[in-house]
């Protein structure tokens, strides 16, 4: 409306950055202020020194840097922002953690912060940034399911504090004309609402193509679900399900990893990793898999805190990282790679460019700090793991 007010500091070569900070603006004709990107990852408080300043209605960014200043802000800090005015506060453009969401809330309630001016959203590019999002009145949807069955593509309904489950957020409903259906991405059939699958897009937004790559647009633009002959669709691929009509994200289908047979998600995995061991610093661990001997196996790419590196303790924070995964995901770890501070790659937006990090662990070009491999007397089968799972937890 003419009354927002913008702060913006995500970059304008980003989809989000360039509509949120600039199309949108100019049609609303309403004033926004925008930041450098590399001012919030230098100094993160500044982002809400411009909010307070400036009184904003509206600003965000992804998950991380949410994250970001729930570790960063100090109390003299805080004394100093008033956050009343902020009305939306979008998330996106990658996963959104629950407990992300709960301890912003939480750390920035004396501050004004009201938890209903979360705004989860999702989109991509290809349909020129928005896809869904909720309704402003309506209060955040968290819904939490066995993380077990995730790994089954089944959505199992879980209690918050029942083991293994998984807080997903809903990133509201489908918007502006765009319809979305989940999808079997091998049988192509549409799936039923208790089943994660791929999502797929149609609509006035989603773009023609891809730019002199003929082949690829036909791929990605050109699908259609295959016993109804319904399309065509964009596929996102991305994976999901929907479920009272509410778009629920639970991670990407070409990073999806198979261990053991089962289907396991890089963010759940790099998420128990980032808690196992204090040195670990959060928001900066890549979990992927790589081909031995034709089998899928774990590795993964973890940052130290600077503060750590003096000190490090090699053996103690890899056992510590097998163990968390281990017990939280039945897998076995193949390669630990502890990376400088700062050193992963990541994109403009601070995604974490797991792609890029494999490739580095497999040409050895990753700034290692510290690094483990398991030898094949360390190799083990999921019944050795089981076992001693069980022997620990017996004995504990």
């Amino acid at each position: 409306t003419l009354k927002s007010q913008g702060v913006i500091w995500l970059p304008l070569f980003h989809d989000m950055g360039l509509i949120g900070g600039v199309i949108q603006p100019i049609y609303g004709r309403f004033p926004v202020t925008l930041m450098s990107p590399v001012a919030l990852i230098q100094k993160p408080i500044c982002w809400l020194q411009a909010i307070s300043r400036y009184q904003a209605t509206t600003s965000g960014g992804p998950n991380f840097a949410y994250d970001l200043l729930c570790r960063q802000v100090t109390p003299e800090q805080m004394e100093t922002l008033d956050l009343s005015s902020w009305e939306v506060a979008f998330s996106g453009a990658e996963p959104i953690r629950a407990e992300t969401l709960e301890r912003f809330a939480k750390t920035f309630a004396p501050c004004g912060f009201r938890a209903e001016a979360f705004y989860p959203c999702y989109g991509m590019a290809e349909t020129t940034l928005f896809i869904s999002g909720g309704l402003k009145a309506n209060p955040l949807v968290i819904k939490y399911v066995e993380q077990g069955a995730l790994g089954e593509n089944q959505v199992v309904a879980a209690t918050k504090d029942q083991k293994g489950a998984q807080g997903i957020v809903s990133c509201g409903q489908p918007w502006l004309g765009d319809h979305v259906v989940i999808v079997d991405p091998e049988t192509l059939i549409e799936c039923p609402e208790n089943k994660v699958g791929e999502i797929w897009v149609s609509g006035n937004g989603v773009g023609k193509g891809y730019w002199n790559q003929p082949e690829e647009t036909e791929r990605t633009f050109g699908a259609y679900i295959k016993d109804t002959g319904t399309g065509p669709f964009l596929r996102t691929g991305d994976l999901g399900f929907l479920q009272d009509g509410e778009l629920f994200i639970t991670g990407r289908l070409k990073e999806l990893m198979i261990l053991w047979g089962n289907n396991r998600y890089p963010q759940h995995i790099e998420a128990t990793v980032e808690k196992s061991h204090p040195a670990l610093r959060p928001n900066a661990s890549a979990a992927f898999s790589v081909d031995l001997e034709g089998e899928e196996r774990l590795v993964i790419a973890q940052e130290i805190k600077r503060s750590y590196l003096r000190h490090l303790v090699v053996d103690e924070v890899v056992a510590a990282i097998r163990q968390a995964v281990a017990q939280e995901h039945i897998a076995d770890v193949y390669g630990i790679v502890l990376l400088k501070t700062g050193s992963i790659p990541k994109t403009s937006s601070g995604k974490i460019k797991r792609r890029e990090c494999r490739l580095r662990f497999l040409d050895g070009t990753l700034e290692a700090v510290g690094q483990w491999r398991q030898s094949q007397l360390q190799q083990r089968s999921i019944t050795d793991l089981l076992s001693q799972l069980n022997v620990a937890g017996s004995e504990s």
